[in-house]
């Protein structure tokens, strides 16, 4: 029985086997032919391959020893200035094993303390014969200046579509998982360019059977189908809040999604819509403002429906000039 998660069984063990980076794979791969690294620091968003690329990169660059030489380390579970002090100075003083250099890895690097952040920077440059650092981040803009000075920036983008489309068909085929091209619009509609999230939305849409539509990653994953949320705005839009409200009221029952989820939907769809560009200006103010009172802790059915109140009226407002 297979009981390895797929995320895991498919990640990338060299950088040609990393997926949609292009760009950044063909600097990194200048460095492993130098067999020299300086300080990297790879920004971008979730799920993009960050982490799979460091680790790739110390097998190219070490081969059968990289383990010896290489530690992961994630900053948001110890994030204090002692860390930094204790933990990571112990490793970087130790000597390389048959290399001539170790690679520290800082995933989330951006939860660093400002403090720890500080003695970080010092620790790169009194370590820097024997030691790499790879800082891995969301937001490049959490990263002290002094450190990101010392580093070589590479900022990851967003999975393409069609290389997404191309590795998930390549699990689809070895995993003996059917899939139609509706599923895997789906797929990348719902992971919005997050590899992982697709992966493991395929992994739990596979284990409810080997047959995968676009129904069941969207009940896997609560989201709803685009074009509901497209007919939930229509509704409003054309003036019936009730039919609207009870609209809304079956998506957040059916597919048990929370107020920041259809806030999140009704963004996308809104951006993607047919709509003229002052409406879709007007909408997505008031969504952001409708998002901000979310995140602040307000009540989000009394809000999604203030939301779905404004739609109508400034759909009363259109038709009665029209």
């Amino acid at each position: 029985m297979d009981t390895e998660i797929w995320v895991e069984k498919y990640r990338p063990r060299t950088l040609d086997e990393v997926v949609g980076q292009e760009e950044v794979i063909q600097r990194l791969k200048g460095y492993v032919e130098r067999k020299n690294i300086p300080h990297l620091l790879f920004s971008g968003p979730p799920g993009t391959g960050k982490t799979a690329t460091a680790i790739a990169l110390a097998r190219d660059l070490f081969g059968d020893v990289w383990q010896d030489n290489f530690i992961e380390m994630n900053a948001s579970d110890e994030r204090g200035i002692d860390v930094v002090r204790h933990k990571i100075k112990e490793f970087a003083r130790t000597a390389p094993i048959s290399a001539p250099f170790k690679i520290i890895f800082l995933d989330e690097a951006d939860a660093l303390t400002a403090d720890a952040q500080a003695a970080l920077r010092r620790t790169m440059e009194m370590y820097s014969k024997t030691c790499r650092f790879i800082l891995s981040c969301n937001y490049v803009s959490r990263i002290i200046e002094p450190i990101q000075s010392r580093c070589a920036v590479f900022k990851f983008r967003p999975v393409p579509k069609e290389a997404m489309k191309k590795r998930l068909l390549e699990i689809c085929e070895k995993e003996g998982v059917e899939i139609d091209e509706e599923a895997l619009e789906a797929l990348i509609y719902v992971s919005g360019g997050d590899f992982r999230k697709a992966i493991n939305a395929l992994q739990g849409a596979s284990a409810l059977g080997k047959k995968i539509t676009a129904d069941l990653i969207y009940q896997i994953t609560a989201t709803a189908k685009p074009e509901e949320v497209e007919k939930l705005i229509e509704t409003a839009l054309r003036g019936d809040f009730m039919e609207a409200r009870e609209f809304l009221d079956r998506l957040m029952i059916e597919y048990g999604m929370s107020g920041e989820d259809i806030v999140s939907q009704l963004y996308r769809e809104i951006i993607s819509s047919k709509l003229d560009e002052s409406m879709k200006v007007v909408l997505i103010d008031k969504l952001g403002e409708i998002d901000f009172r979310l995140t602040e802790g307000a009540h989000e059915r009394i809000q999604l429906n203030a939301y779905l109140a404004y739609l109508t009226l400034i759909g009363k407002k259109k038709l009665k000039q029209s």
